[in-house]
């Protein structure tokens, strides 16, 4: 499955010559489960990408945001109105924050 979350932080992970075995325990998790996070078989809990951020020294919102598109995607890539439901969404969200201020 490809995942954009997995993908950057593989990237990330590269850049600065880290293996998975140096970077997995800090995250208190085994290189497999990592190296299925970075090819999108499996999800990294939502408390740990602060930490993951901090480990690659990468920006937290924009980790979140690409775990976020990943999380939206595997729920809505099959349906036939995922576009239409993303849409109104998005309307729904802009009312509630617009309710905010």
């Amino acid at each position: 499955m490809e995942s954009q979350f997995g993908d950057k932080i593989r990237a990330l992970r590269e850049q600065q010559h880290l293996y998975l075995r140096q970077v997995a325990p800090l995250l208190e998790m085994d290189t497999a489960q990592l190296s299925k996070i970075e090819k999108g078989l499996r999800q990294l809990k939502r408390e740990q990408i602060p930490a993951i951020a901090h480990i690659l020294k990468a920006d937290v919102d924009e980790l979140l945001t690409l775990w976020l598109s990943d999380q939206i995607y595997a729920v809505v890539k099959d349906e036939k109105l995922a576009n239409e439901a993303i849409q109104v969404t998005e309307e729904k969200i802009k009312f509630k924050k617009s309710k905010r201020k």
